[in-house]
Formats: C-alpha cells, sequence, structure tokens
C-alpha cells in the first residue's frame, strides 16, 4: 500500500505516516471479531457501522472488503456483511448500540479531519488514473465525507501539489488518465535520477546485505505478494537511491515515483500478479553495489528501469480492456 508524505511540519509530517482510514476500521473490526464483540452471523451494514465508528461509509465498505478477501466477514443474500463463522440465521442488532472496543481510535482518528479524508480521498484518485480521466466533484466529495467544502479544497489543494489532481480551464478539478507516453516520461526521470543518486549513495552494507539475502530466499520458495512485492521495492529505493546526500535529488526521485507507485498498487487491485523478475533485478543491482562495482550498479539500475517501463505500459494496455471498478466513490466521476 502507498505512504502519505505530504505535510506542512514535522508533526503533521509524524502524522502523515499512519495507516489510511480504512485500514484502521478494518484493523478495529477485526479485532472486535477476535475479542468476541461482533459475533459469527452478526449482520454488519456500511451505515450503521459508519456511525458508530464516525467514518464515511466509503471507508467501511473498503474495511469490509479487505477482511471479506480474509475471510472474517462475507456476504449474504440481504444487504451488507455477515460475521463469518458457524451460524445458520443472519442476526441483526442495531450495531450504534451494541458494545464495541474503541481504545484503537485516539483523540481524531474517526472524525473527519483534513488527514483523514486526504488519506482515504488520496487511495482513490491514485487508483483511478489507469482508467481513465475522472472529474472530482467538490460538493459531493464534501457530503461523502461530512466536512465543509473549505477541508475538501484544502485536501484538493495538497494532492495538487503532488501532482495528483489539477483543475482545468473551466476551474473543474481533474485526475487525469495515466497514458503509455505519461508512463514513460516517468521512467526516463527515474533513469536519469535514480541512477544518479546511486553514484552518490551512502549505502548502507550490513542492511543491503540482509536485503539482497531476502530478495534471494523469496524468490527461490514463491512469487512475493503485492505487500511482499512493495515492501521490497520501498527498501531498495530507501536504501539505494534516498541514501544519496543530495537532498534535493532524493526528493524530487521521491515525487517522481508517485504515480508510477498508485499505478502498480491500481494493478494488484485488478488481481494482476506481482512481477518477481523486477525485484530479481534490484537484487543484482545490490550484489553489484555491495561488490564495488558502481558503474556496474547503475549500467544494471537503468536497465531494470527500462524493463520495468515495458512490463508497467503492458499492465496498462491489460487494463484498457477493463470497465471502471464499480465501488469508486461517487464524488469521482468518469469523464
Amino acid at each position: 500500500m502507498m505512504t502519505v508524505t505530504e505535510a506542512t511540519s514535522r508533526s503533521s509530517d509524524d502524522s502523515d505516516k499512519r495507516a489510511p482510514l480504512f485500514e484502521l476500521a478494518a484493523e478495529l473490526i477485526r479485532n472486535n471479531i477476535a475479542q468476541g464483540y461482533l459475533y459469527p452471523g452478526l449482520v454488519l451494514q456500511e451505515s450503521a457501522l459508519s456511525e458508530r465508528l464516525d467514518m464515511s461509509r466509503a471507508t467501511v465498505k473498503r474495511a469490509l472488503e479487505i477482511l471479506e478477501d480474509e475471510g472474517g466477514v462475507q456476504r449474504f443474500s440481504g444487504r451488507g456483511f455477515v460475521v463469518s463463522g458457524t451460524t445458520h440465521d443472519p442476526k441483526r442488532e442495531d450495531l450504534r448500540q451494541i458494545e464495541l472496543d474503541l481504545s484503537m481510535l485516539d483523540g481524531s482518528a474517526g472524525k473527519p479531519s483534513w488527514l483523514r479524508v486526504y488519506d482515504d480521498v488520496a487511495y482513490y484518485v491514485t487508483r483511478c488514473p489507469v482508467f481513465g480521466c475522472y472529474r472530482i466533484v467538490e460538493v459531493q466529495m464534501a457530503e461523502e465525507y461530512g466536512v465543509s467544502r473549505t477541508i475538501i479544497r484544502d485536501v484538493l489543494g495538497r494532492l495538487q501539489e503532488r501532482g495528483l489532481v489539477h483543475k482545468n480551464r473551466t476551474s473543474r478539478w481533474i485526475v487525469e488518465p495515466l497514458t503509455s507516453k505519461k508512463i514513460k516520461d516517468k521512467y526516463e526521470l527515474r533513469g536519469i535520477l535514480e541512477v544518479a543518486a546511486l553514484s552518490s549513495a551512502k549505502l548502507p552494507t550490513r542492511q543491503l546485505r540482509d536485503l539482497a539475502e531476502e530478495i534471494r530466499a523469496l524468490c527461490d520458495q514463491t512469487a512475493p505478494t503485492p505487500a511482499q512485492w512493495f515492501s521490497l521495492d520501498r527498501r531498495f529505493f530507501e536504501m539505494v537511491v534516498l541514501s544519496t546526500p543530495n537532498e534535493d535529488l532524493a526528493n524530487y526521485a521521491s515525487n517522481n515515483r508517485l504515480a508510477l507507485e498508485a499505478c502498480q498498487a491500481a494493478f494488484f487491485s485488478l488481481g494482476l500478479p506481482p512481477d518477481t523478475q523486477s525485484i530479481l533485478e534490484l537484487g543484482q543491482v545490490i550484489e553489484l553495489a555491495l561488490s564495488g562495482s558502481v558503474k556496474a550498479a547503475q549500467s544494471m539500475l537503468a536497465m531494470h528501469l527500462k524493463k520495468a517501463r515495458d512490463r508497467t505500459i503492458a499492465q496498462l494496455k491489460i487494463t484498457a480492456i477493463l470497465p471502471p471498478p464499480s465501488d469508486f466513490p461517487s464524488y469521482l466521476q468518469f469523464t
């Protein structure tokens, strides 16, 4: 999953690194199932849970879908989900009244602050560009999250700074489609920035050796899961690219990756499998760098990025024949 790093101060930067609200909601529901407050057969409806947790329905829906994938809840003939387990008939209770352990919620976690709205909106706007152009309707977004349009504009302004949304000539908020040309341009810039960063990087030798061993062990046994793929890819980037003492270079390299990371997350959400070869190539870069062959490591990294570019474009072509997901929030309108 992608990390939100937008901030205006050190304190808000730390807050941005918290898990998205839908992950917090999933963990909270998961814990209440484990403790028996949400028992097998209990009907879980998005509307009632969203009121109880003081979160949007879109957030709760996403959380329940995560738990459905895990087998913790399941769909049934009625509306909503039921807690999985041995039971005969669905049991309905007022979820607004039953006892729940809400200790995971800190003073602001369940409130529709700009940060929590930002996390949720960022999740969707980073995944929709692979399907085409989307318009964002401020009024509907404000209604979705139960906040003022001032907060919505603050959120959209922060996303605009990251290059994820923009205003068109009629002042409408737009999420532009991700095209093959944009992917090529992003990877061309990656080839310049990241290869340059490697030449001056202060490599953490021990941690890189551990990462190389983890890559070998994982890929020898089985293909990585999406979460493992992202973890390995991100750790490589942090150790090899972000270890450059050139802070501007590191920042430009980080910002340039945002759209591509979101694109990959969207591919995974559609069921496209993680590419093992891509991770193995990173392992080869590490081996060359640790052997002292920095020039060879740079050449290998450049070759890896060209191959990653071609693989990403091929995946984009696959999504071109798929319809947009039906669970995108209503404030995202396909154009």
